[in-house]
C-alpha cells in the first residue's frame, strides 16, 4: 500500500503539503497542488481513514442504529440520513441491531466515540440511560423519529408529531362513512408506535364516543412486519367480519392486510378500506396503492445529521430537541366510502 510519504516523495514536496492538498487545508500554489494530486493518482495512494482518526483523536464517520434493516422504512431513512452526511463530508456506519437491546448496548460500546464521533438511533429497542451513558463517553447521540414532540426524552432528538398522523388517518375513515374500524398497531402497547393509535382512539372519541370501546376490542398489537399485519387481519375479520376499514400504525405491516383481504376475497376498497401511516416506497406500489399518512422521513434525517453535528463542535449540557414538519395525508386507492350494507 502507497505511503504519503512516497507520495511526497513523488510529488517533490513534504508529507504536510501532501496533506494540505488532500484536506483542502493551508496555502498550496496552484502548480504543487496539480504535481501532487498527479502523484496521488500515479501511485494509487488512499489515505488511512483509522489511522487519520487516531491522529486526530476524531472519526470521519457518523453511525446510524436500527432496530430492523428488514423494514423498509429504516433503509428509506438510511438512505437520506447518507446523503446529508456525505454532502458534510462524513461517512453513515449503519447498524442494524436486529430488536435486540444486547446487540444495541454492545453497538453503543464499540463504536460510539471510536469509529463514530456521533450516533444516530432510530427506534432501537434501548435503554435512555444507555445513551446518556455514551454522551458521557464523549460521543454525541441524536435519537430519530421521536414520536412525542411535547415529551422531550432527555436526550438530543429529532421529534415528529405522530399522534397527529394517527388523528389524520382517523378523520379520513370518518369523512368516508366508515364507523367499524379495526386496528393493528406494530408494537406492544406503549411501544414506540403507540401515539399514532392515540391520535386514532382521540379522534374518534371526539367525533363518536361510542367507537372507541368496539375499537378497542378490534385491536391487535403485532411484530411490524408484513407477516403481523397478514396474521392480525386474518384474526379480526374471523372475529368481526363486518369490519369496513383497518387503520394500521405503520405501511409495513398494512401490506400484510391488503395480501389478507384479497386472500379472504374482499376488494379494497370496495368491501375493506386500508391505511396506513409513514408512506414507504413500496406504499406507492401495492396493489391497490396505499392510502397512507406520510411523515417527513427526507426532513427528519436532515435535521439529525445537522444536529448531531452540530453537538460534536458545539456541545450543550442540555438536551435539544428539534420538531420536523407535520405528517400529511396521502390519498391513494386503498381507501373509499364505506359499504352501505
Amino acid at each position: 500500500m502507497t505511503t504519503l510519504n512516497e507520495v511526497a516523495r513523488h510529488a517533490g514536496v513534504t508529507p504536510a503539503t501532501v496533506s494540505n492538498v488532500l484536506r483542502n487545508r493551508g496555502k498550496v500554489g496552484a502548480a504543487t497542488r496539480e504535481r501532487v494530486l498527479a502523484s496521488v493518482a500515479a501511485l494509487g495512494y488512499r489515505p488511512n481513514l483509522t489511522a487519520r482518526a487516531l491522529a486526530e483523536g476524531r472519526a470521519p464517520t457518523l453511525a446510524l442504529m436500527v432496530s430492523s434493516i428488514a423494514n423498509p422504512f429504516y433503509p428509506e431513512f438510511a438512505l437520506e440520513a447518507e446523503r446529508a452526511a456525505r454532502k458534510r463530508g462524513h461517512f453513515l456506519l449503519v447498524c442494524n441491531t436486529d430488536n435486540d437491546i444486547n446487540v444495541g448496548s454492545a453497538y453503543l460500546d464499540q463504536i460510539a466515540g471510536t469509529l463514530s464521533q456521533g450516533v444516530l438511533v432510530m427506534n432501537a429497542d434501548l435503554h435512555f440511560d444507555d445513551l446518556i451513558k455514551t454522551q458521557g463517553h464523549g460521543a454525541s447521540v441524536v435519537l430519530c423519529m421521536w414520536e412525542k414532540p411535547d415529551q422531550p426524552p432527555g436526550v438530543p432528538c429529532i421529534a415528529v408529531d405522530f399522534r397527529q398522523a394517527g388523528r389524520l388517518a382517523a378523520q379520513h375513515l370518518i369523512d368516508l362513512g366508515h364507523r367499524r374500524i379495526g386496528a393493528i398497531v406494530g408494537c406492544e402497547p406503549g411501544g414506540v408506535q403507540a401515539m399514532r393509535y392515540v391520535g386514532l382512539v382521540d379522534t374518534l372519541s371526539e367525533i363518536d364516543p361510542a367507537l372507541t370501546p368496539t375499537l378497542e376490542r378490534e385491536t391487535r398489537y403485532v411484530e411490524d412486519n408484513v407477516e403481523g399485519g397478514y396474521a392480525a387481519t386474518m384474526e379480526l375479520l374471523d372475529a368481526s367480519p363486518d369490519l369496513t376499514a383497518i387503520f394500521v400504525s405503520n405501511d409495513f405491516p398494512a401490506l400484510g392486510v391488503l395480501h389478507a383481504a384479497a386472500d379472504r376475497g374482499l376488494r379494497v376498497p370496495e368491501d375493506l378500506s386500508v391505511i396506513g401511516i409513514t408512506d414507504i416506497h413500496w406504499a406507492r406500489l401495492a396493489r391497490p396503492a396505499l392510502t397512507t399518512v406520510a411523515v417527513p422521513t427526507a426532513q427528519a434525517a436532515e435535521m439529525a445529521v445537522e444536529l448531531v453535528l452540530d453537538l460534536i463542535h458545539n456541545p450543550r449540557k442540555e438536551p435539544t430537541t428539534r420538531i420536523a414538519d407535520e405528517p400529511w395525508l396521502v390519498v391513494r386507492k386503498s381507501t373509499g366510502p364505506a359499504p352501505k350494507s
